[in-house]
């Protein structure tokens, strides 16, 4: 696809915002070429060099690639562009947004007690009872909890650690399909995305391996409940993947257990009985008690600690003690904890529920944790379109995927086992043949 869009500027920095601008603004799509190096100088009275410049740096910031005689297009996930859902079409039943029901949602537990006044707690960015609790949380499922700090979310914890690790064009091994906004931030920090692809059992050893030999600086991956996939790591997945690390210590490995309290599945974690040397995993509450409370908790060793803090130490300094004292009084509070035992039952009876009616079907599809189903197809935009006829919005996959097959996300977090039968019906409708699904 050639684009018809008027690249202008004088010079490597002007030019590079023109292509930006464009990419930004949609009218520079996903796969759009752009002109080749001579002919762009041409056009806009420049040498050949100021343009191949401004290619290089667009490549290293992830906006544009090189695909050899294929010239240079327009990243397929341009960092400049987020992978941003579709708005839900009003009338339709939403099962794109990844998000838990509110009906199991607690209630913050009032009142906040917190200091008044203007004052820094930059000497005492934890506070000591979430900080306990914490450390308590980790140590339930066997993750050592010598070193545990806070940040704001989980992409602003990963963010962080990439940024103190790694330098602009380093690589690092993702799972392929993987979390779009992880997919979004890496290129956008300047970094190359080695993708790995997953099973339900989590990250595939041999491409692991590959990535590691080929000299990623770090891998991030989920241990349970894998966004889109619904992959968890078994005993097994874990071992293996350990003996691959084992292979390169001085690479950073992040574990995203985002669904710690909800997902339905025993954690086998990478971080367990001192198999890395550098490690960090991350965990919110995002999806237990509640989307606002932007929280993530981190265990991790400690050259890792030092490195996190020190650069949260220099930015905001800490995470708001309001905000801590409201996730430590949830996390004590024994309603609250009745509520996320509640859900964790519900979203797996949930789940499995339309993974069943969609195999009596005939239709394969993935989810062993968490809030979401994967269901590989030959044509996102077909299934996409021809559920939202039936009344169901899904998520189609190119958002989530980098190399891999096909598929769309189902969220079933709030959808009732007496729904999955008629949605995995009107699956099998649009389908229309059983050739149109295939095994993962």
């Amino acid at each position: 696809m050639v684009t018809q869009y008027e690249i202008t500027g004088t010079n490597a920095k002007g030019i590079a915002a023109s292509i930006e601008r464009g990419v930004a603004d949609g009218v520079l799509a996903p796969g759009s070429s752009l002109p080749p190096v001579r002919t762009l100088a041409e056009r806009l009275g420049v040498s050949p060099g100021t343009v191949a410049t401004t290619y290089k740096e667009l490549r290293r910031r992830g906006i544009v690639v090189t695909r050899g005689r294929g010239g240079t297009v327009v990243a397929e996930a341009p960092a400049v562009a987020s992978r941003r859902p579709p708005k839900v079409p009003e009338g339709l039943r939403d099962l794109a947004g990844g998000h838990p029901d509110p009906a199991f949602l607690p209630e913050l537990v009032p009142p906040v007690q917190v200091a008044q006044g203007a004052r820094s707690h930059r000497a005492a960015p934890r506070l000591a009872r979430l900080e306990e609790l914490t450390r308590a949380w980790y140590e339930r499922d066997g993750v050592p909890s010598a070193h545990v700090t806070f940040a704001h979310s989980a992409l602003d914890c990963v963010a962080r650690l990439l940024s103190t690790e790694l330098r602009p064009g380093d690589a690092v091994a993702m799972e392929d399909p993987g979390y779009h906004h992880l997919l979004d931030l890496v290129p956008a920090l300047g970094l190359r995305i080695v993708p790995v692809g997953v099973d339900d059992e989590g990250m595939r050893p041999e491409e692991l391996r590959a990535a590691v030999r080929g000299g990623v600086r770090a891998v991030i991956c989920s241990p349970r409940a894998q966004n889109p996939y619904g992959g968890c790591f078994s005993a097994a997945r874990r071992d293996a993947l350990a003996a691959v690390l084992a292979e390169a210590p001085e690479v950073l490995v992040v574990e995203n257990d985002y669904t710690a309290e909800i997902c339905g599945a025993p954690l086998h974690s990478l971080t367990a009985g001192g198999r890395l040397a550098r490690w960090a995993q991350v965990r919110t509450v995002t999806k237990h008690l509640g989307p606002d409370l932007r929280w993530a908790a981190l265990a991790c060793d400690a050259t890792t600690l030092a490195r996190h803090d020190g650069r949260l130490l220099l930015t905001s300094g800490w995470v708001s003690h309001v905000l801590q004292e409201a996730v430590a009084g949830l996390l004590a509070d024994p309603g609250a904890r009745a509520l996320v035992d509640e859900a964790r039952a519900a979203y797996a009876v949930r789940r499995e529920a339309l993974i069943g009616e969609l195999a009596r079907r005939g239709i394969s599809a993935h989810g062993g944790g968490g809030l979401n189903v994967w269901v590989p197809v030959r044509d996102e935009a077909a299934v996409v379109n021809g559920l939202r006829s039936c009344g169901w919005w899904v998520a189609a996959g190119a958002r989530f995927r980098i190399g891999t097959a096909p598929g769309v996300r189902i969220t079933t977090a709030d959808l009732r086992p007496s729904e999955a039968g008629r949605l995995a019906a009107d699956f099998a409708s649009v389908l229309g043949e059983a050739q149109e699904t295939y095994g993962g």
